[in-house]
């Protein structure tokens, strides 16, 4: 199977995907909630869910078109650049968005976003993890460099998995805790990593979309100059 720069790049993208403060935040309401673990569970659910089917239409979408994402390719040298200025753009708004004592606006519409019934919730998780232009990118980003790796199919459903897994890898950590340790020890835990997420939730964002808009253009400079 490919090599470690492969490996490198799909574990970078998975938990860029994976630093989303509204999903977070979102689980984190649902675990602080009533019926914690059935309500977080179904979310968790359908992140991955979303993940696999988002990753496989790119996925199908590239062999359909016979898309070349060797290095130098202008699929691929296209595909780094736009996703680099995204990425770029995503990072200096988060880091410039206002004063650092100030809530996001992600974290002023959780409350009324959680009021919501499971169904209407989780549908509107898939819909945000389906828009954002970011995670669009991240997605094709990782497709292309599948591609790239020339994997044969039960190679490219394994590193789908693991990449789906990836992606959840924040929401299924709080998930996995309050199973395992229980209520009573994780609930003034997780009260406090929803603290944490507020007020330093949009640094993270920020400085993780500006270290991978500045790999992302390189590799498209790269692309350019082969």
């Amino acid at each position: 199977m490919a090599g470690a720069a492969f490996w490198g790049e799909m574990v970078g993208f998975a938990l860029a995907i994976a630093c989303s403060p509204v999903h977070i935040g979102l689980l984190l309401l649902l675990l602080l909630g009533p019926r914690p673990l059935r309500r977080g569970g179904w979310f968790v659910a359908a992140w991955l869910l979303t993940a696999w089917l988002e990753l496989a239409l790119l996925l199908g979408v590239g062999h359909g078109l016979v898309l070349d994402m060797s290095k130098g390719a202008s699929h691929r040298t296209g595909l780094d650049l736009l996703a680099a200025g995204g990425l770029l753009a995503l990072g200096l708004n988060a880091l410039l968005s206002g004063p650092a004592d100030a809530a996001p606006v992600w974290e002023r519409r959780l409350d009324r976003f959680s009021a919501l019934g499971l169904l209407p919730l989780i549908g509107l998780s898939i819909l945000l993890q389906v828009i954002t232009p970011d995670d669009l990118f991240l997605y094709a980003k990782a497709a292309g460099s599948m591609l790239a790796a020339g994997l044969d199919r039960a190679q490219e459903w394994l590193v789908a998995a693991l990449f789906g897994l990836g992606t959840a890898t924040l929401l299924l950590l709080p998930l996995l805790a309050l199973l395992l340790l229980g209520s009573e020890r994780m609930l003034p835990r997780l009260q406090r990593a929803r603290t944490w997420l507020v007020a330093r939730g949009e640094l993270l964002v920020g400085l993780v979309s500006l270290a991978l808009a500045v790999y992302l253009g390189w590799q498209g400079i790269e692309g350019l100059r082969a």
